[in-house]
């Protein structure tokens, strides 16, 4: 399955990341390029309508929101996870471009 990145930002996020994460979110997508919507937990866990998340585990715990669109998965949000509990703000922003990405 195809996997393509919503926006810059996101890219941009990806490469501020630390060298190790960065290994661990690129291993992660080539898994969802792998299974596609089969992937699930400990890798991937769906958050609301529509929109999964990619979870990376490791000295930075990092979510990275993500749907399906048009027979490819669109990384649409990525942020870095400090508490137990996903910040709703976080969710909000994710299923904004996914709305914005349905409209296009």
């Amino acid at each position: 399955m195809e996997v393509r990145i919503f926006d810059e930002a996101l890219e941009e996020f990806i490469q501020s990341l630390e060298k190790q994460t960065i290994a661990k979110v690129l291993h992660t997508i080539e898994l969802l390029e792998t299974f596609g919507n089969r992937l699930t937990m400990p890798h991937s866990k769906k958050v609301a309508g529509g929109v999964f998340e990619l979870r990376i585990r490791g000295s930075q715990e990092v979510r990275i929101f993500y749907a399906f669109h048009k027979n490819s998965a669109v990384l649409l949000h990525g942020f870095v996870k400090k508490s137990a509990k996903t910040p709703p703000r976080e969710i909000r922003l994710a299923v904004q471009k996914l709305k914005a990405l349905t409209t296009r």
